[in-house]
């Protein structure tokens, strides 16, 4: 049977800050969560999957952004800008999220549909 549970879903939206502290914590955890929680939560498979396309799509962007810092330093800008998105969007999702809206990350490839 599922249930209604918002402030997991606000939670899963905020573990990925624990890449600001544990490196990896932040792919790790959600991923957890919406692999076990799924089935049980309502919306935990729509924000699970938006998470993870937004975490795969980043490193993505990440790792065409290590040979773009040999182009006139272009991909030390790319990463800053990367960091702000890695920063704002988990917490804009979670205020969403808690507001009873659907997530919204842009820059999305949808990799899990």
């Amino acid at each position: 049977m599922m249930r209604e549970d918002k402030q997991l879903l606000v939670i899963t939206h905020l573990s990925q800050l624990l890449d600001f502290v544990s490196g990896i914590g932040g792919f790790i955890v959600p991923l957890i969560i919406w692999l076990v929680k799924k089935d049980e939560i309502v919306g935990m498979d729509k924000h699970g999957k938006a998470i993870l396309n937004f975490r795969i799509s980043m490193f993505i962007y990440v790792l065409l952004c290590i040979p773009l810092i040999l182009l006139l330093g272009l991909g030390i800008l790319g990463l800053i800008v990367l960091g702000f998105f890695y920063l704002i969007f988990p917490i804009t999702n979670a205020i969403r999220t808690s507001n009873g809206q659907e997530p919204n990350y842009p820059f999305s490839i949808k990799i899990i549909k």
